[in-house]
């Protein structure tokens, strides 16, 4: 029996008359790094929105690990482990590397953070911060402020934070928008460091990075789900071609 971590059931999403996700029943396994694609407009950030409690939805069911969580908010989702990263993760350009991390591992056990003085006296969520620190390939930058990072380096950092909520599920949207090729490629190698460790819903453009990351993929269409399959299936659908990808995106 499939053992799976995400499972949604039909779930929809409309603005007015606009419907921006259509029934969507998707299924994550528990360890596999999933996929989603489509083209602008196609609804992957408002699934996104949907996963993580941003957004509720109109209609259908999400469960996560076994558990009905259509009505819980995204706090309650994260306390879960459903974490979402590059988005919501609030950087705070003041504090070192470390102490972002540390602030996010508080966050992930208490409902408001303690005072900003007791935070270097944690010991656990310090340990879970350099643990974090380490996995998102920042060692060497943990003293420095976030203000002082990289653009590359900063979203290394939101990953560093969302993996010291010490998550089971993370869903990741665009994490390597605006980056250049050499900061896409680190990131590429980052996030197979991490297959198996964590379960991972990517939403991504870069093809070159799906492809090469990705256990199965999703393709989304005007708030449909068109189909899933292994990046072989997907590469070889005479319809995702026509429809998304384009000849000279998948060779």
């Amino acid at each position: 029996m499939t053992n799976f971590l995400l499972q949604t059931e039909s779930i929809t999403k409309r603005y007015g008359a606009l419907l921006v996700t259509d029934q969507v029943s998707l299924d994550v396994r528990e360890g596999e790094l999933h996929a989603i694609i489509g083209p602008n407009g196609a609804g992957k950030t408002t699934l996104i929105n949907q996963l993580s409690g941003e957004l509720r939805s109109d209609s259908g069911r999400i469960h996560f690990g076994g558990k009905d969580v259509s009505t819980l908010g995204i706090n309650e989702r994260a306390r879960l482990g459903l974490v979402r990263s590059y988005q919501i993760t609030s950087v705070f350009d003041e504090f070192t590397v470390r102490e972002n991390a540390a602030l996010a591992a508080m966050g992930a056990r208490q409902h408001a953070f303690r005072f900003w003085s007791s935070l270097l006296a944690d010991r656990q969520a310090l340990s879970t911060a350099e643990e974090a620190i380490a996995a998102a390939g920042l060692e060497s930058r943990a003293h420095l402020l976030a203000s002082e990072l990289g653009y590359g380096e900063r979203r290394q950092l939101e990953l560093a934070m969302a993996l010291a909520a010490r998550p089971r599920f993370l869903l990741l949207d665009e994490p390597m928008a605006g980056m250049s090729v050499q900061e896409s490629a680190a990131v590429v190698e980052l996030l197979k460091s991490l297959k198996r460790q964590y379960t991972i819903l990517l939403v991504e453009h870069d093809m070159n990075a799906v492809f090469a990351l990705a256990d199965r993929i999703s393709v989304l269409v005007y708030g449909r789900l068109m189909i899933t399959g292994t990046p072989d299936e997907i590469r070889g659908n005479d319809e995702v071609r026509a429809i998304y990808l384009g000849d000279e995106e998948i060779h």
